[in-house]
């Protein structure tokens, strides 16, 4: 579906790096930006910025979970492109040190992506809002619409709404829970309360329903979007990002940098760390519950594809 409007951000780093701590090599990372350059996406988001803490380690966390200027520099550097994606990087609330940020003049980030539920949507706000000072575009993603009470996710929408530093709002499938009726319910619900904005869309793969409701996202007049190169991402992963360009039909985008570094660097990564779809994230997104113990059996040596027994224990503890 060509619609020029559409722009694509290549979250491969920091979505991937939520089932690796972050332990990517730089010669990854430079392989996956290269690819993104050749690609034609519009923005590539390198990790997320953590601030450092003896809760958060960067000896445990991995480096692109705290996303230094000179080492996302240092990337950037690597390789020239005639029209290199703008780079961005994702804050969590509560876990980042906002006065520790340069403007963006100074700094090879472009945009600051903020991830908060729905009871933080102010400080959520008050992040993009300082970003914003320090000249950044900025998002505000907000996670697990699909757990929350209708009234407070409208309510949070309509702050957003107005809060004019915010320049895209995210409507993020955090569960993979949505089938494609819902991603229109709530892309008009979004629609509906936060008129100003414009939407973006991030999914997950729990249901193997990522690429189609992101097809129906785009459907539905979303502009912004979101994927992974080979799908990687926590437990079930996101919408590839291969697929989608092919989807897309427009002649800016060229994926065969994408098969390319797919073939070279994520066919051997999947040797060492798993992604992808199997039944256990499948109970996990039909339950519309967080991956967090599908990925916790999935990590063991034992039962790990005890489907029917994970069913079981899903079920009982929402009974």
């Amino acid at each position: 579906m060509f619609r020029e409007e559409i722009k694509v951000l290549d979250c491969t780093i920091r979505d991937g790096g939520l089932i690796n701590n972050y332990q990517f090599t730089d010669d990854f990372v430079k392989a996956v930006y290269r690819a993104a350059c050749d690609s034609g996406v519009d923005i590539i988001e390198l990790g997320k910025k953590l601030a450092e803490s003896d809760e958060y380690p960067r000896d445990k966390w991995g480096k692109w979970n705290f996303c230094d200027d000179d080492e996302i520099k240092a990337v950037v550097d690597s390789y020239e492109c005639d029209n290199p994606p703008l780079v961005a990087v994702m804050f969590d609330v509560g876990r980042v040190d906002v006065s520790a940020l340069q403007p963006r003049d100074q700094s090879p980030i472009d945009m600051m992506r903020t991830a908060c539920y729905v009871p933080d949507i102010e400080k959520g706000i008050d992040l993009a809002r300082r970003s914003k000072d320090l000249g950044y575009l900025t998002t505000i993603n907000i996670m697990a619409p699909s757990a929350v009470i209708l009234d407070d996710l409208i309510e949070a929408l309509e702050a957003v709404n107005e809060a004019d530093e915010v320049d895209y709002l995210y409507f993020v499938d955090s569960f993979g829970a949505f089938y494609s009726e819902q991603i229109t319910s709530y892309v008009e619900l979004y629609k509906k309360h936060a008129p100003n904005k414009e939407l973006g869309f991030h999914a997950h793969n729990n249901q193997q329903l990522a690429f189609s409701n992101t097809q129906q996202a785009i459907i539905d007049g979303v502009n912004l979007l979101d994927a992974t190169i080979n799908g990687i991402g926590r437990g079930a992963g996101n919408c590839n990002l291969e697929l989608l360009l092919n989807f897309l039909q427009n002649p800016k985008f060229d994926t065969k940098p994408l098969y390319k570094v797919i073939q070279e660097e994520f066919v051997p990564l999947r040797k060492k760390i798993e992604w992808g779809f199997n039944d256990i994230y499948g109970i996990s997104g039909h339950l519309n519950q967080h991956p967090r113990a599908a990925m916790k059996l999935r990590g063991s040596r034992k039962n790990r594809d005890n489907c029917y027994d994970f069913l079981l224990a899903s079920t009982s503890t929402v009974e």
